[in-house]
């Protein structure tokens, strides 16, 4: 979030940033204002993961902004462990993929109204391992991270799918994977996994400004096609097993009756 937020600003753009750490937004805000951004990115604080606390951020952006040009999906943490939010949810799923459902779902009518309209969506497009487990979305059966990060990275992309299949929609949808990244937090993993990672890092990973650099392209010229998926710089085609419309629709019904069970309101955002 920190590398793209500071850049948008940087450029000229009022940035909104969602995020849970409040010392990570300020310093966000101090960096933003010694490169000149100053003012130029608002920062609030909110658990993604919960509903409540995502529709309650939707409703501040939705009344004190007229429109949204651009919505970019990032949020995402390893959990090495199962753990279940205040929704009884599975938390990856509900921070990786159902956070971006009801960001899109919501401020969709400010983007309709957006100068420069696209969504972009990063995630795993492209890969094919993991699948959606249909019987046990929460796996409260055989958790393990690699299986609730694939999970959710399968269910976003049918996310884009559904998006641009609805008729009569004009947001195009880019489903982006950057590959391996020199970026997220890796404090949630066992000390291992992550001396691991690191070391990997520092010889296959690319640095996160090369990474987002196509983010910027997707933001300031905005695909024509209702839906576009890149994998690392190349062009997929959208006939990929794991793009499949029938999948997409089955998920986004499953996704609104679950959400139909979880009550309006609660959650919480701060400055």
């Amino acid at each position: 979030m920190r590398s793209p937020a500071l850049a948008r600003a940087r450029s000229g753009d009022s940035v909104v940033a969602l995020g849970s750490n409040p010392e990570k937004g300020r310093r966000l805000l101090e960096e933003g204002a010694r490169s000149g951004a100053a003012g130029g990115i608002e920062f609030v604080r909110v658990d993604l993961a919960s509903v409540g606390g995502t529709r309650s951020a939707i409703a501040r952006i939705v009344a004190t902004h007229e429109a949204v040009d651009s919505l970019v999906l990032f949020a995402n943490r390893h959990s090495p462990r199962r753990v279940l939010t205040e929704d009884g949810l599975e938390r990856t799923f509900a921070l990786y993929y159902l956070s971006r459902f009801l960001l899109g779902e919501g401020l969709g009518p400010l983007l309709r109204r957006g100068a420069r309209l696209v969504i972009v969506n990063v995630a795993g497009v492209g890969a094919r391992a993991g699948r959606i487990h249909w019987d046990d979305l929460r796996l409260d059966h055989r958790y393990g991270t690699v299986r609730a990060q694939l999970q959710a990275g399968r269910a976003n992309d049918l996310l884009g799918v559904s998006h641009a299949a609805r008729p009569g929609e004009t947001v195009p949808y880019v489903l982006y994977h950057p590959g391996f990244t020199r970026s997220g937090d890796l404090g949630p993993l066992p000390a291992p996994a992550r001396l691991l990672i690191r070391a990997l890092a520092r010889v296959a990973a690319r640095p996160v400004e090369e990474s987002v650099a196509p983010v910027h392209g997707f933001v300031d010229d905005p695909p024509k096609a209702p839906l576009t998926a890149i994998d690392r710089g190349r062009s997929l085609p959208l006939d990929l097993p794991t793009l499949a419309p029938g999948d997409a629709e089955r998920l986004a019904e499953v996704t609104r009756e679950l959400l139909r069970t979880i009550p309006s309101g609660g959650g919480r955002h701060e400055r």
